[in-house]
């Protein structure tokens, strides 16, 4: 239920749209895994879940096994992979929910012989190539991991893959590097392990910039949102994407100061001459960074410059002429033929676009469309 007039609205045929452009990337008998972690780029995990399977992706991915957990609990039946470690002790619960965990240590197999547990336990084996964050680093580990699979007739490796770490550049020779790399330790995997199994190495910036490159599945993320990975890679104009999240609120109080006066903590804000100033009900406690002073929302379209520091609840605006309470704002979206993108926020704040959705709490209500 929404009470607050702070909302934001994500556009689950936008999704779609997106999830269809970037199928037609893809060689005929390629297919796409739907990234939702992080609570769907905080769109919403279970709504895009369903979108994804709904426009045909038939496999899902997550970074946290309670991630995963969630979208049983809501009816996905879709083949799920977590690709953060999961401590073993609650490898039975991945189980008995039918979901696909990932291996990069020995170790971590060993310490499944004291854990019981019914049914069998589906794993992808990650290759480390070149990100140095998670994964098997060389040939002897993939060998010491393969011999503890052996010993557990409760757990097969159905899936490898690894993450590329610069993708979203244009035609990076470490790319390259990773790829040839990632070749080599599937070959030995196939030799000492023959038996079936699904491979994955693009993301959506692999996967828009090499799509004939890419192996059965390709994890398409923050593209079915409608956010480039990179600017680079937008640049390349291969795929045509729509943004689906649009951040609004509303004005609850406006007021005329005079020159001198403060806007503020701190007063760091000092009219200049006499202006209008509305208040808008989203601060920092939302996930509006304190640092977004000095961006601008629109108004009928009209770009209007946030005004001193914004607080955990409220920020302030100038305005170009008084208003009604309760005209509408807006901070991400489009407003009478203007836009802000999730790219121009992300600009201002340096960072990249993923982490403007992300970091929108859960105190923002989203409405689906």
């Amino acid at each position: 239920m929404k009470f607050r007039n702070t909302w934001a609205e994500i556009n689950l045929d936008a999704i779609g749209y997106n999830i269809q452009q970037l199928k037609k990337l893809l060689p005929e008998d390629r297919k796409v895994m739907g990234v939702v972690k992080a609570n769907g780029y905080g769109h919403g995990s279970v709504q895009v879940a369903q979108t994804a399977l709904d426009a045909g992706v038939d496999f899902l991915m997550v970074a946290l096994l309670e991630e995963a957990v969630k979208l049983r609990e809501h009816g996905i039946r879709a083949p799920i992979l977590v690709i953060g470690r999961v401590h073993p002790s609650y490898a039975k619960v991945a189980a008995e929910l039918n979901i696909t965990l990932t291996v990069f240590q020995s170790d971590w197999l060993k310490a499944l012989h004291n854990e019981n547990f019914a049914g069998q336990l589906s794993v992808h084996v990650e290759f480390e190539t070149g990100m140095n964050r998670t994964g098997i680093c060389s040939k002897e580990e993939l060998e010491s991991v393969i011999n503890e699979v052996n010993k557990l007739k409760s757990v097969r490796i159905t899936g490898a893959y690894t993450h590329f770490a610069t993708a979203d550049e244009v035609s990076s020779a470490h790319f390259q590097n990773q790829r040839t790399r990632y070749e080599e330790m599937l070959e030995h995997l196939t030799s000492i392990y023959p038996h079936p199994l699904m491979t994955h190495i693009g993301n959506s910036a692999a996967g828009i910039q090499y799509p004939q490159h890419m192996h059965q599945y390709t994890r398409f993320g923050v593209s079915i949102y409608g956010l480039y990975p990179s600017h680079d890679i937008r640049q390349l104009e291969t795929v045509e994407l729509k943004q689906a999240f649009s951040l609004y609120s509303e004005l609850i109080q406006l007021k005329k100061i005079k020159a001198g006066d403060f806007v503020g903590y701190g007063a760091t804000y000092v009219a200049k001459e006499d202006e209008w100033i509305g208040t808008v009900p989203i601060g920092y406690g939302d996930g509006w960074r304190r640092s977004l002073q000095g961006f601008y929302v629109l108004i009928e379209g009209k770009k209007m410059p946030i005004v001193g520091r914004i607080c955990m609840d409220v920020m302030m605006v100038k305005l170009d002429k008084p208003y009604e309470v309760g005209q509408k704002v807006t901070l991400i979206g489009e407003d009478n033929g203007a836009v802000i993108d999730m790219d121009d926020v992300a600009n201002f704040l340096e960072t990249i676009n993923y982490e403007i959705p992300c970091m929108l709490t859960s105190r923002v209500p989203r409405l689906y469309k």
